[in-house]
Parts: structure tokens; sequence; C-alpha cells
């Protein structure tokens, strides 16, 4: 089964990890393929004549495929060019033919090694366990050559010529199947510190490496991102941990779980996105139906009134929770709601709105939804039924290998699951349609909202509830009836499970900020049986340096274990007692925070842009998108003085800075109880006489 795939001259170079080592098998006839079509009548023999002219396409010829999911099958041209650079500029030659729109294109970028696989039927999936081997370069930034630190496996490399020889010595004691790099820049750096101590370095099986992608900058839902250089080396997979999704959320299982599923081969996988590997597995369902995936998404939206766009142009169910500490509550969840809801409504881009049916299906929009299966619910019921199954295994495995294998892949599916009802309100979508989005929105709003009647009618009170989680406390004075049984009902009714995820002794809910209601998605509690659970809160956010995070947790067990806000403040005292007598490790006051911008792009002095500097002062890149991180130890200066970075190492930070954040993550657990920054600051200095309505 093929491990990694090699573009060359002559060819398609497969590598395939077996049982008895790595074999390599050479394809020189492959030639990759895409599809035209046209609604002019003798615009296929007219584009077939100019295309066989041309030195890049090696044939072409006619063939029947389906356009889409609800057309049938047409005459559309095959064309199969010559090699795998010149399919972009032959698509972007037959585009320009004729009057625009004269002539629509298929399967034009799919990535690569997935087009190999999908076009030659070969499996993806390794048939051994791989071997890996880890390597990071332990300084920020770019690595520079000659490479002066490395760390190979367990081994700190210091000198060049160290890194060189252990990283030479362990590419040949493991035989590594995948190198997993702390960034991919780590190919070109290695390689020519190699050549100048001239000790080569072969990363690949052979000797050489090629640059598949450089560097780039994009935005995705309002944030900034950094997409490394892509690298490839003969016979082994690269994983950047700089360019990595689903290795750094999931485990190299789940990847591969996900490399069977989309037969996108792991390389690829790794570097994909949530929505590029969910298309590879909807365009394995679309040929296998025969059709062709497009290359430009047509997916005009239907005509709406004004009435229905203003009832269709809204998200899932939410219902604020009146701030405060709420006792006894149990938190119901609806297992993979959106995907069960595609599923069990046959909601896909072909069944809505189908114009066989005059009827309204979707609650409150009126959409008719085709009773012919759609191929969205055959796409994701097997991922839901198998992530049901990979729970239910999980409940009763006690081997920690085998929980850490099938967690991976219940992590890799959750993460797919959770965003196929996004991916269809997505413009580059290969296969999606904005009225599933809706539809999809309109039945998890109208299930929520039986299923809270529901509760309340058993003698329970919804006192929060967003998405697809309810939080209910008893009635007072009402006979109430037991919630498995309730959830029982609402599966029975619903055709989606309610699970009852657990009890809370309590659950504090914060306000905004800077008003008096509740913030969604900000609360934290006490399990029934021990442990804690936060949301929201800066415990939680990954810019909150560590020793904040963990004064939180702290002064959210002592509000657990007194219920006093001023018992609370006593403990906060003690953590801005170790800030000002400097007792804390300045590593655990680390800030990492994301860059917008390039450095020259900023026009305001922020501690980023102060980190940044420093990061340029030391011949580092710091790349729009890329984290930094800092130390804050002048927080009143507007230079590069203003922070340190974790990297240079420092003995000193800014008390009153680092002070402030403290009282801010305290101000979260103490406002569901009425007690604000000033409250707190009044307490800390000994002066507060709290109003009653503080206890109330």
């Amino acid at each position: 089964m093929v491990l990694t795939v090699e573009y060359t001259d002559d060819g398609v170079r497969e590598w395939h990890a077996t049982a008895n080592g790595v074999r390599t098998r050479r394809n020189t006839s492959y030639t990759p393929t895409i599809y035209a079509a046209t609604t002019a009548g003798d615009g296929l023999d007219r584009l077939a004549d100019r295309l066989e002219q041309r030195g890049d396409v090696a044939a072409v010829e006619q063939e029947g495929w389906r356009p889409a999911f609800r057309r049938d099958e047409e005459r559309v041209l095959r064309i199969d060019v010559a090699s795998i650079g010149r399919v972009q500029p032959v698509a972007a030659w037959i585009r320009r033919q004729g009057r625009p729109g004269t002539y629509r294109l298929f399967n034009v970028d799919l990535s690569r090694a997935f087009r190999y696989c999908l076009e030659t039927g070969r499996d993806a999936t390794p048939q051994r366990s791989l071997r890996t081997l880890d390597i990071e370069y332990p300084q920020p930034g770019t690595p520079e050559v000659p490479v002066t630190a490395l760390r190979i496996g367990d081994d700190l490399c210091e000198t060049p010529t160290e890194v060189v020889a252990t990283l030479r010595e362990r590419l040949h004691a493991v035989d590594p199947d995948v190198l997993v790099l702390s960034t991919a820049e780590l190919v070109p750096a290695v390689t020519e510190t190699g050549q100048r101590l001239d000790a080569p370095v072969q990363l690949g099986r052979r000797s050489g490496y090629e640059q598949l992608a450089s560097a780039s900058t994009y935005e995705s839902y309002g944030q900034v991102g950094h997409s490394p250089a892509r690298y490839d080396v003969p016979g082994r997979v690269l994983i950047d941990r700089a360019n990595t999704f689903f290795y750094d959320e999931t485990t190299l299982d789940g990847c591969l779980d996900l490399v069977e599923r989309s037969q996108k081969p792991l390389q690829e996988l790794s570097w994909a996105s949530i929505g590029n590997v969910l298309t590879a597995i909807q365009i394995r369902e679309a040929v296998a139906r025969n059709v062709l995936v497009p290359w430009k998404s047509r997916r005009h939206e239907f005509p709406k009134q004004m009435r229905q766009l203003h009832d269709a142009d809204r998200g899932g169910f939410t219902f604020a929770p009146a701030v405060g500490v709420r006792e006894t509550v149990h938190e119901l969840d609806f297992s993979s709601l959106y995907p069960n809801i595609i599923c069990t409504r046959n909601v896909s881009p072909e069944t809505i709105r189908c114009d066989c049916h005059d009827r309204a299906d979707v609650p409150g929009l009126g959409y008719s939804i085709c009773d012919e299966p759609g191929y969205l619910p055959d796409v994701l019921g097997p991922l839901i039924d198998d992530r049901d199954a990979i729970k239910a295994e999980l409940a009763d495995i006690d081997d920690p290998a085998r929980r850490a294998t099938l967690q991976g892949r219940a992590d890799a599916l959750k993460w797919i699951l959770v965003s196929c009802f996004g991916y269809q309100g997505f413009s580059n979508a290969k296969f999606g349609r904005i009225e599933c989005h809706e539809a999809i929105n309109a039945y998890a709003r109208e299930l929520l909202l039986d299923a809270k009647a529901q509760l309340e009618a058993a003698g329970w009170r919804v006192v929060h509830g967003i998405v697809d989680s309810l939080w209910v406390t008893p009635r007072p004075g009402r006979d109430r009836t037991p919630l498995p049984e309730v959830a029982t009902a609402v599966t029975e009714q619903t055709g989606i499970r309610l699970e009852y995820e657990g009890e809370y002794d309590w659950i504090a809910f914060v306000p905004l900020r800077n008003s008096e209601s509740g913030a969604l998605t900000k609360y934290f509690g006490k399990r029934a049986g021990g442990g804690y659970k936060y949301r929201g809160v800066e415990c939680r956010q990954r810019s909150t340096p560590p020793f904040v995070a963990e004064c939180q947790r702290a002064l959210i067990e002592a509000f657990d274990q007194t219920r006093d806000p001023e018992a609370v403040c006593t403990e906060l005292a003690d953590w801005t007692s170790r800030l000002e007598t400097e007792t804390v490790d300045p590593e655990k006051l680390t800030v990492t925070r994301r860059t917008s911008k390039g450095l020259g792009e900023y026009t305001q002095s922020t501690q980023t842009t102060a980190a940044m500097q420093r990061l340029a002062d030391g011949g580092w890149e710091s790349a729009a998108g890329t984290d930094v991180s800092y130390v804050v130890v002048d927080d009143d200066r507007t230079d590069r003085e203003r922070v340190r970075l974790s990297a240079e190492g420092c003995d000193t930070y800014d008390i009153s800075f680092y002070r402030k954040q403290l009282v801010r993550a305290a101000e979260s657990v103490l406002s569901p109880v009425g007690w604000r920054a000033e409250d707190i600051e009044q307490a800390l200095s000994g002066q507060l006489t709290p109003p009653l309505e503080h206890f109330g």
C-alpha cells in the first residue's frame, strides 16, 4: 500500500511500507486527468481539436459522467495532461476559450498525491505500524545555516558537527517512515549544513528533496494564519508540527484512520484542513456515483422571499444563562447533533428544495427535502456509527496503549463531524449549499426547543442551553421524571440520541466583562463526584500565562470550598504576594500570541510588536500568522525593551502587569456572585465592606 508518492521527470515512484520493508514501484504511464463540459453544440469537438495541438496534452477522449449529483450522465471531454505541473495551465487555457462560461472544468485542483491514488485506485493506507523520528529545532524562528542546535529524539545536539553526526546515525538506526519536524524549514537547513561539513545528510530514502510550496499567509474566519513552506523527501513522510492540525489535535493513529477513509496519503493529510479532508471523503463518494468534482463551485442560492430570508439567516439554539451560581445542575447533550440531523433528515445539497416535492419539511423555513437518499448522509453515516462504536469500546478499555489508539481515532472523527455542518455554508466548498446550512440550523433550533419543553413538563428548569447542550436544575415543589427517562423519550421522538452527561454540585455562569448579561460560553463548575469543568475562562485561553491559569484554578477550588468571596481574595493575596516578592519563575509568566500582520504593517506599539522587534534583532523571522512568546518586563515602555522573548530567558518581570492579570482572572471567578475588579482590589487592600446583596 502507498506510503508516499514521488513525482519524477519520467513518471511516478510509489513508496510502499510493507511487512518486509520499504518497496518502490515506478509508474511511467501515468498522466493526470481533468474534464471539460459545455452546453455549446459542437463545443467538445472543437476543444478536442485545439487540445490535440498542444504539447502538454497527452490524449483527449469523450466519456460519460455526471456533472452534479442530481444531474444525469452527459458527454464530457476527458483530458490527459502530460505532467502534473501542466494541469493548472491547461485548465486556465480552456477557461479562456469561447465566451466566459462556455466550458465548465472538473477534477482540476486535486492535491498531487491524492489525485494519483484516486485516479489509479492505489490504497494509501499503510499495512504495518510506521516508525517515527522526532526532530526539533529548539530556537525560535527559521533555522539558520549552519544549524547549531537540534533535538533528535531524546538527544540534544549543540554544534553543527554534532547535529549532522547524530542525525545521520539516528536515520540509519531507526530507518523512520515518518519524520516529525518542528518546522519543515529544517529540510533545506540540515541538508546544506551537511554539505558545508562534507558529511551529506540524506533525510529521504534517496538523496535530494523538493519544495512543493512556498510560505504564505492567509485569513480564515477572521483569524490570520501562516502556512510554512512545504517540502518532500523520497520515501518518507514529513509531518511539520508548525503546519499540522490533525497530528496536533489527535495522534498518528487518528491521522491514519482518516487516511483510510479519505485515501489522502499521510503527508498531505497532515497539513490538510478539516474541510480539505472532508472534501476528500466526499470526492470518493462522488466518484463512486460517477460524479465529477467541479473546479469552481457554482452553488447558486435559491431565490427567497424577504420573510424567508429573515427566518433562514439565524444560527443555532441559544438560551442565555442567568448570571450566578446554580446548585445541583445536570447536563444533557444531543450526540453529534448536526451530523445526525443531516443523516436522519436526509439533508444534502442535492436533496434540499428539490423540484420533485412540494411540501414544507424544514421547520420554520418551508424547504422540501427529497425522499431520494442524499450523498452527504452516506458520507457521514459511517463516521457517526464508527465514532459511537469507538466511544462504547473506550468505556470498557483499561489498556493505556489501546485507549490512546482509540482516543486518537475518536478525536479525528470528532473534528470531521464538527466541521461538516459549517462546511455546507463555506463559499469554496466543492459540494455544499447554503440552504443545507440553514436547514440544519432550523432543525437544531426546533429539536432543542422541543427538548426544553419536555424537560420543563417533566419537572425540570432549563438554566442554560447552547447549540446541542442543555443544563437543568430541579423545579421546586414539582414532581420530577428522572432525567434518563426524559432523555430516552426525547431520543425516541427525535431519532437523535439525547445523552445524560452527568451532574454538577454547582455551576457558575459568568457575566460579560462590561455587562450584567450572561456570557454564552463562559462558565465553570464542580462535577458531582469530583473534578472541575472550565469553559471560556482564562485558564482555558491559550494566551494566558501558566502562572495565571494555575492561580485561577486555585481560586475556583477556594470558591468551591468556602463560597466566600473574601476567602477567594485571601487565596488571591497569596498569589499576588508571590509576584510581588519576585519568587515566580519568569518562564511561567510567558504570554503567547499570534501575530496578525508583518512587523512593518503595525501602526501601534504593543507587546506583540515589541516581541517581533526582538525577533528581528536576533535574525529570527516572525511572519503574519505565527506565534510569539514573551515575558512582559516593563509594560510602561513602548519599545522593544517592553518584553523579553521566552527563548532569551530573563530574571525579572513587570509585577504590576501580571498583578492585573491575576485580578482579571479572579473577576471571572467572583463576578457570578456580584464581585467586580474594584471589589477585589478593595478586598486585597483590606478596605472592603461588601454590600449585603453580594451574599444574596
